[in-house]
């Protein structure tokens, strides 16, 4: 049995924050977004109380999981962040930065958003960790598992007497109704030595970002149906190049497929569109131009 409360904090579709607490120490996995970061900080409280917050886990450099930050440590300012080395050089470039407000802004306005403070130039990184790396949090000590694909910064944290994974969307998004989305935007072979790097740890709990904590069965069963996807995706993406298909193409099939209302609500579309054009581009080059 898990003896750690893992609770949802997310505040809208879309958002990434799950509060982890043994009773002694907390962790705030991912942040989510700008435009709710004080919402999430506000249901932070609520469970904590009087107590801090001890730490804040960031999984990667994307707005939707980092650009709360700030906004959090507003409330608890003594908080450690810890993020990966390459994460962190991330949040220090300007254009990061903006690109992150661009789509924090036009997913707020879809939600009826349309004026909230700035923090994210305030984005920071207590500790980088690299793989290998351990984080002590209280009587937790957690492992840094790389698992680039997703995006080079991507990383796991593994607590490995509880057997417990904080996990990756390089390993896809779980989305309810086995619906899997492949989620590979700097590397599709990245992607799939992340699954087997991950199929080769003792995991009895995992915590599947977008979704919530799995147990043993789940993770094998999301792991096993999530890398067929992956598979099963490209194959059928260069098969269309290899018919004489486009860019667009690809897309098209792509957002036929999985674009559906289950996943619409909690995928904003300026995400969706332009995560997919990468994804479908990665696997030309990745797979059709460097077979030729």
């Amino acid at each position: 049995m898990l003896d750690i409360k893992v609770t949802d904090v997310r505040v809208l579709p879309g958002d990434s924050g799950f509060l982890l607490d043994d009773g002694v120490t907390s962790i705030l996995f991912d942040t989510s977004f700008a435009f709710t970061g004080y919402q999430m900080a506000e249901k932070v409280k609520e469970l904590l109380g009087e107590r801090k917050l001890d730490y804040i886990f960031l999984s990667h450099s994307h707005y939707d999981h980092v650009v709360g930050a700030p906004y959090v440590l507003k409330y608890y300012p003594e908080a450690t962040v810890v993020a990966g080395e390459y994460a962190a050089k991330i949040f220090a470039k300007p254009t990061a930065r903006a690109i992150m407000r661009d789509l924090d802004r036009k997913y707020a306005e879809t939600c009826g958003v349309t004026e909230y403070e700035d923090l994210i130039d305030e984005l920071k990184v207590d500790i980088t960790v690299n793989d290998g790396d351990t984080v002590t949090c209280g009587d937790m000590t957690f492992t840094v598992v790389s698992l680039p694909g997703h995006t080079k910064d991507s990383i796991g944290f593994y607590l490995q007497e509880k057997k417990f994974l904080l996990g990756s969307e390089t390993l896809g998004v779980y989305f309810g109704n086995d619906t899997y989305l492949p989620f590979f935007l700097v590397g599709y072979q990245m992607s799939l030595d992340a699954f087997e790097k991950v199929k080769a740890m003792d995991i009895d709990y995992m915590l599947l970002p977008h979704y919530g904590v799995v147990d043993k069965a789940e993770t094998q069963r999301f792991l096993r149906n999530a890398e067929w996807t992956f598979r099963d995706t490209a194959e059928k993406i260069v098969a269309l190049y290899k018919a004489g298909g486009t860019v667009e193409d690809g897309i098209a099939y792509y957002k036929e497929r999985f674009y559906k209302d289950n996943v619409i609500p909690t995928y904003p579309v300026n995400a969706f569109r332009l995560n997919t054009s990468i994804m479908v581009e990665l696997i030309q080059k990745e797979l059709v131009e460097s077979a030729e």
